[in-house]
């Protein structure tokens, strides 16, 4: 074969809006309520920008709340289905800190801050991780109702599981604020949704 004609790289990028938006961002959040406001408010532009889906995630310190990453959902902007918020945020995590293990053995404990529970393949990212934490705005079947996506054959027990691997789940007072970015995305007549099946509608 001729070899020359595969792909050996690829990437993805934040979109330069999001540095903007942090921009005046305290450069930790000690709270829940604070982690999830700012992942809300990310998801929210992030449609808003036609840079990805309704979605964003954070990566940090448990204890001490300091921001190591941010992501969004990208997939529309790198042209990648895998590039999911929490994909992002755990990747540049990772790139950020220089190690694949985000719980190493001798530093912080980190979690993973997300505006709705995982989807499946994001599920796995995050078990594998290395997170000692997840919280969450909110589960349930508000989010495929209004926008059309496909989560995914989530197990039932997938928070046990989570927990069976050292992986606390929390869920903070944010579900409301989700929901409404979701409602607002899955109101407009041009919104993208990309599927399993090989299919996106607009």
């Amino acid at each position: 074969m001729d070899v020359s004609t595969l792909a050996t790289s690829f990437g993805a990028r934040l979109p330069a809006w999001v540095l903007a938006e942090l921009a005046d961002v305290p450069a930790a959040a000690p709270s829940d309520a604070e982690r999830l406001a700012l992942t809300n408010r990310l998801a929210a532009r992030n449609h808003r920008e036609d840079t990805g889906g309704p979605f964003a995630a954070l990566v940090v310190e448990r204890d001490s709340g300091l921001i190591i990453s941010a992501g969004v959902n990208v997939v529309l902007a790198s042209g990648l289905s895998s590039v999911h918020a929490e994909v992002t945020a755990l990747s540049l995590a990772q790139t950020r800190l220089g190690r694949w293990d985000l719980g190493a053995p001798g530093t912080p404990d980190l979690e993973l801050v997300v505006n709705w529970r995982p989807c499946v393949m994001c599920y796995g990212a995050a078990m594998w991780s290395g997170v000692r934490r997840l919280l969450i705005a909110g589960d349930g079947p508000e989010l495929e109702e209004l926008t059309g996506f496909d989560e995914g054959p989530m197990r039932e027990d997938w928070a046990a599981q989570f927990a069976a691997r050292g992986i606390e789940v929390a869920f903070g007072d944010a579900r409301e604020e989700a929901i409404a970015v979701f409602a607002e995305y899955g109101a407009r007549d041009d919104a993208v949704v990309y599927n399993a099946r090989g299919t996106a509608t607009v």
